[in-house]
Parts: C-alpha cells; sequence; structure tokens
C-alpha cells in the first residue's frame, strides 16, 4: 500500500526494512509501545512505514499497538526500488527511526562453496548489506539536519562468526556489520545513533529452534547481545 502525502509531514516515521511475522513484528510492536510509554513521539500514535510485501501484518500491527501503520512493496537488492520505497516512507514525514532487517532466506543445511550460485551469492551480499547502504543514504541527510536520528542493523552469529556453509550469509552479515561501524563513527557527531545489534540464535515459532552455531533457543528467551565496537 502506498501511502498518500499527508498534512502530518512534521510527524517523526519509524521505518522498518524487512517486517517478517518474527522479528520484524516483534521490532513494530515493541517500538510502539515505546514511543507511545515515552512520548517520543510527542505522544501521538507513532506511524511505522513497514517496507515488505506485507499489507496483512501491517494490519495485524497496526490494530495490536493501536498505530499508524503502512506496507510499503520493497526490493532490498534493487536501487530503484528502493528509492522508489523511501519516496513513500518520506511522504508520511521524517524518519525519525530505521531499522534495517533484510536478510535472504537462510538454508535449513549448510551449502557447500561449489553449490553456490554466483547470483545467489551477489543478491545475497544485495540484500544483506547493499540494501543497508542505499536505505541510509535515504534516511541519514534528514537525520542530520534534525541533529538527531537513530539507526539500528539486525545482525545474527553469522556477523561475527563465519561457518562452514554459510558462505552467503555470513559474507553479507560481515559486509553490514561494517557498514554500520563507518556509519556509527560518521556521523556520531551529528547526532545520529547508529546500533548494530546481534541476536546470537534464530528465532522462530514457539519451542525449539535452531542455527547455524548449533543452539537452539525459545523463541521467547532469544538473548539479546550487543557487541560494543564502537569507541
Amino acid at each position: 500500500m502506498r501511502p498518500r502525502p499527508s498534512a502530518n509531514a512534521s510527524k517523526g516515521v519509524v521505518a522498518i526494512v524487512g517486517a517478517g511475522p518474527n522479528l520484524g513484528r516483534s521490532v513494530a510492536r515493541n517500538i510502539c509501545d515505546l514511543l507511545i510509554n515515552s512520548g517520543a513521539l510527542h505522544a501521538r500514535p507513532p506511524a511505522l512505514a513497514l517496507a515488505a510485501n506485507l499489507s496483512r501484518l501491517a494490519d495485524e500491527i497496526a490494530w495490536e499497538a493501536k498505530a499508524q501503520v503502512f506496507a510499503i512493496r520493497i526490493d532490498c537488492a534493487d536501487p530503484k526500488s528502493v528509492r522508489e520505497a523511501f519516496e513513500g516512507v518520506l511522504s508520511l514525514g521524517f524518519v525519525e527511526v530505521l531499522v534495517y532487517n533484510a536478510c535472504t532466506r537462510i538454508p535449513s543445511q549448510p551449502t557447500r562453496l561449489a553449490d553456490i550460485s554466483v547470483e545467489s551469492f551477489e543478491k545475497s551480499l544485495a540484500v544483506s548489506a547493499v540494501g543497508a547502504f542505499h536505505s541510509a543514504q535515504q534516511v541519514i541527510p534528514g537525520m542530520v539536519e534534525r541533529g538527531k536520528g537513530t539507526i539500528i542493523f539486525t545482525g545474527c552469529s553469522a556477523s561475527v562468526t563465519g561457518f562452514a556453509g554459510y558462505s552467503e550469509l555470513s559474507c553479507g552479515k560481515f559486509a553490514l556489520r561494517g557498514l554500520s561501524q563507518c556509519l556509527a563513527r560518521e556521523f556520531q557527531q551529528a547526532g545520529v545513533h547508529v546500533a548494530h545489534v546481534v541476536i546470537d540464535g534464530a528465532i522462530g515459532a514457539p519451542g525449539y529452534v535452531s542455527c547455524p552455531c548449533g543452539k537452539h533457543l525459545y523463541v521467547g528467551d532469544v538473548r539479546t547481545i550487543n557487541y560494543l565496537q564502537f569507541k
């Protein structure tokens, strides 16, 4: 659903790129609760722009969190698609928070290097890192102009450790971590906070889930670890 230009153009927007039924949904709901309870957006219901093909999910989150939620189509591997998606986002207002949570589907089993196609490898890099680069370019100028803003990149175990058979995932996530460190140092003095948050485990349906690192976690008990590498 493409949002129409609004008279509330001065309203802060939370843009979540890559909003799925698990982590993306939880991030959206928690951000809504945080902003509403703290009055961070002038005590008004926050507007969320979910950059994904998930209109139904957007409607569900809007009902659960009592917030304005819009679903906007995006292909994170396509710079033009990212640019057009953020045109829709910015028509709602300025982006106060950007959460980049996009990633290609993680295979349930390791993939041998010889079995990975060039096209698949390049797309994984594009979605994990290049899409994050283009998304950041769309929102950082406005954040710098206002002197504040927050960008959160979501990582995983493969962001800091390479696992046999997961070259596609690790390379994209390593690149994303590098991008986040560069942006954090470049824009810290401008008032823009950039964080790379690693969830050391997999997220799925209730019950046991597994991940490349071999860890098994209950969804309701996922440990969030911030790798503090920015000084």
